[in-house]
């Protein structure tokens, strides 16, 4: 496939208002790609080169590829810039100036000049091979190249979108679940399309866990109070429910590589959790756990504030120093060669107990096998009393289900005692400009919503504006004009228009009043019934960057929150 091909199908799916449109595309998309094109056509759509996990950054700024531009189309670079500063995007500043046919390079050559730009260490190296492939590629092709370079590609295709489209190349879209489970496996959607046009349905059947490829976390539901919990789980186990960082850790031979929750590389932030892991006698292991820095001379626990500053690229040894932390685990995932996901929990917890045998950086999660709704209170106020946020219950014959959210695994927050302060994590789809004090800042209000896997979209839940800084909403501002759009998102349910859209890509951390139902909001809205919205809300925090869009919390929990919510003031 000539990657002309494939930017003109990228135009198509930036054009799109419809979801169903945007499958549609995708699936004709994948069906004219080039079998052993297709892994890589899947990471470009994507906006990347390899799956997101092995941590490959291209390390060019905008204003570099400026630079390129200026060279490859011999204008001068205030000129570049001034484009710039009209249009907010490098790639409309790149069509508007390349005035050429292009060489007609295919997908597979473009792919290796991006990764050689990607892979080359000097910032004048990079420079010259970027200018290099911009003198061959035509202006729409140029486009895309350069918004792949600066992560910005602004088609926000889902991942369960593409699982959906790959699946029709196998003849039916009920084989979603075939595909969904590799992807589940793997968090590489490239092998997971590899495998299929090369093995096809056998390939994804026998699919398997590798130590390397992060497996998608499970999640958990929430539960009201403990009289709940047991009447959903019966005779269970609890566990403390720690606020730190969830990390799964993989070892192969003498290697070992740590994933955040959203299949973030991590292994250099967490030195001792390294070491440790390297001290445990398993050839081939992944096990999951919440990391927390602790007070060594009082054995207390640190705010998660302190814990997530190990996300910083410096200094990573010396705060170690400053902030020991603890890996508490809590699931074995892989052993040597067996899968353990597809076994009982309590199996799991038995050999992990068996792997960890020392009390250092490693320790086990605490954990108790209760009966009844007593058992189960005396175990939340005690893990309150130590300043955790609540427990866990899980179901002692369950399976580990990877990459989904089931009764399996319940959770129960202290926030559930009175009103609703837990929180929700939303995502924004657009904003409005700022009136009164905030006119000078040329935005006030964001729009927000929440995720339906099912349908693969965002559901308006809430404008929000309070809780972040003057200086936080100029960063947000600029940070949104990156992403701002010139119509609503394909992905996107919304009844409310905003003055500004913009891709569904950060998160934030907002809480409430309350819930309550709204006819202006999408979320949870069935034919003329109204939706879902919340009451008061304000954001907690900047931007988390840890999460994904489809990280955000779901409209089926939501409902599920709204239900607890009627529950307490019942009561």
């Amino acid at each position: 496939m000539k990657f002309l091909e494939l930017a003109q199908f990228f135009e198509r799916l930036e054009g799109t208002t419809s979801r169903l449109e945007m499958f549609q595309i995708l699936y004709e998309l994948f069906s004219q790609a080039d079998k052993e094109e297709l892994g890589k056509v899947v990471y470009l759509t994507m906006g990347e080169l390899v799956p997101s996990f092995r941590g490959l950054e291209f390390g060019v700024s905008e204003k570099l590829v400026m630079e390129a531009l200026s060279k490859a189309s011999g204008l001068k670079l205030s000129s570049i810039q001034k484009l710039y500063k009209e249009f907010g995007d490098v790639g409309k500043v790149a069509l508007e100036v390349l005035k050429r046919e292009g060489k007609g390079l295919s997908v597979s050559q473009v792919y290796e000049e991006l990764y050689s730009i990607a892979r080359a260490r000097g910032t004048l190296d990079k420079v010259m091979l970027l200018i290099n492939l911009l003198k061959a590629l035509s202006a729409i092709e140029a486009k895309f190249a350069v918004r792949i370079i600066v992560g910005n590609l602004r088609l926000g295709v889902g991942e369960a979108t593409i699982i959906e489209a790959l699946a029709l190349l196998l003849g039916d879209r009920n084989y979603r679940q075939l595909v969904e489970r590799a992807y589940n496996l793997c968090s590489d959607l490239g092998l997971v399309a590899e495998t299929l046009v090369h093995k096809g349905l056998e390939g994804l059947a026998e699919f398997k866990i590798q130590p390397g490829y992060p497996i998608r976390m499970a999640l958990a539901e929430r539960v009201a109070d403990a009289e709940e919990l047991i009447r959903r789980l019966g005779r269970c186990a609890i566990e403390a429910k720690y606020d730190g960082f969830r990390l799964q850790v993989h070892k192969k031979d003498k290697e070992v590589y740590i994933y955040s929750r959203n299949s973030e590389p991590m292994t250099e932030m967490f030195p001792e959790i390294k070491q440790a892991i390297m001290e445990i006698s398993a050839r081939e292991l992944i096990i999951e756990g919440e990391a927390l820095a602790v007070n060594e001379e009082t054995g207390e626990f640190y705010p998660f504030q302190i814990t997530i500053q190990r996300k910083r690229k410096y200094g990573v040894y010396e705060y170690s120093k400053e902030y020991p932390l603890k890996l508490f685990c809590f699931d074995l995932l892989y052993l040597d060669g067996e899968d353990y996901t597809v076994k009982p929990f309590m199996d799991r917890r038995k050999r992990l107990e068996d792997l960890i045998t020392f009390r250092n950086t490693l320790e086990l999660s605490d954990l108790k096998i209760v009966q009844s709704t007593k058992e189960v209170e005396e175990f939340f106020e005690d893990a309150i009393l130590r300043g955790l946020e609540g427990i866990m219950g899980k179901r002692l014959d369950a399976p580990y289900t990877a990459g989904s959210r089931n009764f399996n695994w319940v959770k129960l927050k202290r926030s559930y005692k009175g009103q609703l302060a837990d929180t929700l994590d939303v995502v924004i789809v657009g904003y409005f400009y700022g009136r009164g004090a905030r006119a000078k800042l040329g935005i006030g209000t964001l729009l927000t919503a929440v995720y339906e896997p099912s349908s693969d979209t965002f559901k308006t839940l809430s404008k929000v504006g309070s809780g972040f800084t003057e200086e936080e909403w100029v960063s947000l501002k600029k940070m949104l004009d990156e992403i701002k759009l010139d119509h609503k998102h394909a992905r996107v349910d919304s009844l409310i228009t905003p003055d500004v859209w913009v891709e569904p890509k950060y998160v934030i951390t907002v809480s409430a009043d309350e819930i309550t139902r709204s006819p202006l909001h999408t979320a949870g809205k069935v034919g003329d019934e109204p939706g879902y919205a919340l009451r008061f809300p304000r954001a907690v925090g900047f931007v988390r960057s840890d999460k994904k869009p489809e990280d955000a919390t779901t409209v089926e929990e939501v409902l599920r929150m709204y239900q607890l919510q009627k529950r307490v003031k019942i009561e």
